[in-house]
């Protein structure tokens, strides 16, 4: 996983860049070595919004890319709410990628093999053959 953190209109400080990297890394686990994962932070300078720390992630699949926005009071708190976002994201994500084309192979092998020739016949030789 590629990780890139961008702020706007601000400065990061190291311990908020290594947070970041520490808890968006667990996604790493589940996504290819090649998805790029773009996080960006910003305050808003408004007063009378109370939680002016945002976060926001990108995440550039082979499918939809998948995004998710957070604000807390601190950088630390909207990338806590971003990263749970992100995992139900990314589990879903994957659910559809992996299991669904196996599930619709068993349901395919589990099919009814098609009905005899018999069935398609007359209705009242089918029943006189039978007896």
């Amino acid at each position: 996983m590629r990780l890139q953190v961008k702020a706007l209109h601000d400065t990061l400080d190291d311990s908020v860049k290594a947070y970041v990297e520490k808890r968006i890394g667990k996604l790493g686990k589940r996504l290819y070595d090649q998805t790029l994962v773009e996080v960006t932070l910003w305050k808003e300078h408004n007063p009378s919004i109370r939680d002016d720390h945002s976060a926001e992630a990108i995440v550039y699949t082979k499918g939809p890319n998948l995004v998710a926005r957070e604000s807390a009071l601190t950088y630390e708190a909207a990338i806590d709410l971003l990263v749970e976002k992100l995992e139900r994201q990314v589990e879903r994500y994957r659910d559809k990628r992996v299991h669904e084309p196996r599930r619709e192979a068993q349901k395919k092998a589990t099919v009814p093999p098609p009905l005899e020739d018999v069935a398609l016949a007359e209705p009242g030789k089918a029943d006189e053959a039978a007896a």
